[in-house]
């Protein structure tokens, strides 16, 4: 057993306990084990350990052993995202190809019921700022990393993600760097400390650097709108401008030649086998929702189907859709599409109310800043998203969860401030004159 196997194994056993008894921590470290896979830095017996199993089943049992208070958000949202979870299990019912979606149908409802479990237990913003820095500093590790080898070998290599992980090749590994720099950014203008300040600062350059050195063409293009809307969204606009057009020409001169071959042919797709077979892909997905209500369910991409719901195209592989949204139209059907739409539209729409309502709330500031940053997330997944297969990766239902807790957070609040006003002016009536 070499040493970041012992060290792993002390780490884990050691904060299991508290997540038994205490299910924040029990989000926390599944979201660590789920995100870092740090199990995948090692060589010996852990390499394969059942760690995530064991954060589940300690998150799970910990709801019946706590007694902290726990409730679930009951709103056109989390309706929604539940409607969407029952075309996802009975599109799975009539799947294409029944093997392979129940295999997977397992590992969707996992994520799908642990980021539920998410708004049961984070009821507060001690939580949430719990799990933005495990999920900020788990994704982080890679993309720091990242940004350091990219320097250091003049960006002539490719950053990869943790083996055998829903982003462990370079181009899923940038859309997740991407959706985390806003993260990194919330965490930076909340933080007191200015070491802590300066560290998050430094952590989101490098991983800026390392989404250029992930050599993705997908992330290059979201690059380019979550830079934009990001602009939009900070309360220092100068300030991101001028670090804007200093910093970005000197990333994109530093790269080699060899990048910026790969990044030209984005516009030459036409003769890219790739890019064609995507869009053949999409095709498909189209051709195949429009012939069956719920769609062909997981893992009905194979020569055979395409031959039936793409005819008369010769094609010697069954692309997947490289796209969240052609994933889940061939997956789940029109219905389904929409269903998941929709839930975006309405974490979206719950931060712009949560933005609205805490403009000029000091006490409410965080809130403010972090709605703003989880719609800079947003965009980074659905821009990048646009050109990848991560329709079920844990961080934008965390994301979304997130959306509903804020806005759960900031109402709560409101409620409070308006019963002690109501409070303060009764007490003020009912005092007799001062003589």
């Amino acid at each position: 057993m070499s040493l970041r196997d012992i060290i792993l194994f002390v780490v884990f056993f050691g904060v299991l306990p508290f997540a038994l008894t205490r299910p924040p921590i029990g989000v926390a470290l599944w979201s660590w084990v789920s995100y870092m896979n740090p199990h995948r830095l090692t060589w010996g017996i852990a390499y394969n350990f059942p760690f995530a199993m064991l954060a589940a089943g300690a998150l799970l049992m910990s709801l019946f052993i706590s007694k902290q208070p726990k409730r679930f958000s009951w709103n056109g949202l989390t309706a929604t995202w539940l409607l969407f979870i029952l075309l996802v299990v009975l599109s799975t019912f009539y799947s294409l190809n029944p093997y392979n979606a129940y295999y997977q149908l397992e590992s969707v409802l996992k994520i799908q019921l642990t980021t539920l479990i998410t708004i049961l237990v984070m009821r507060d913003r001690k939580n949430l700022d719990l799990l933005i820095w495990v999920i900020a500093l788990s994704i982080g590790y890679y993309s720091i990393k990242g940004g350091v080898f990219t320097i250091l070998t003049g960006g002539g290599h490719r950053v990869y993600g943790p083996a055998s992980s829903m982003i462990a090749e370079n181009n899923a590994l940038a859309v997740a760097i991407l959706m985390i720099i806003p993260l990194f950014n919330y965490l930076r203008i909340t933080a007191t400390n200015i070491w802590v300040k300066r560290g998050l600062l430094a952590a989101m350059g490098l991983s800026f650097i390392s989404v250029l050195g992930s050599q993705s063409r997908g992330a290059f293009l979201a690059i380019i709108a979550v830079t934009g809307f990001f602009f939009l969204k900070s309360k220092n606009k100068m300030l991101v401008l001028i670090l804007l057009v200093m910093l970005m020409p000197i990333a994109l001169l530093s790269m080699p030649d060899s990048w910026v071959e790969r990044m030209e042919t984005i516009q030459d797709y036409e003769t890219d086998p790739s890019a064609m077979g995507r869009i053949r892909a999409w095709e498909y997905s189209i051709n195949l929702a429009s012939h069956r209500v719920l769609g062909g369910g997981f893992g009905s991409w194979t020569l055979y189907n395409y031959s039936i719901y793409l005819p008369g195209v010769e094609i010697e592989k069954a692309y997947v859709a490289h796209s969240i949204y052609f994933e889940v139209l061939a997956n789940h059907g029109w219905p389904g599409l929409f269903a998941y739409l929709l839930v975006l539209f309405l974490a979206w729409r719950y931060c712009s109310q949560v933005i609205a309502v805490t403009k000029k709330n000091t006490e409410m500031e965080w809130a403010n800043n972090l709605a703003r940053m989880v719609q800079v997330s947003l965009v980074a997944y659905c821009s990048g998203g646009a050109f990848l297969s991560l329709s079920y990766f844990d961080l934008p239902w965390h994301l979304i969860a997130i959306s509903v807790l804020l806005r759960d957070i900031v109402r709560d609040q409101q409620k409070v401030t308006a019963q002690g006003a109501v409070g303060g002016t009764r007490n003020k009536l009912a005092t007799p004159p001062v003589v």
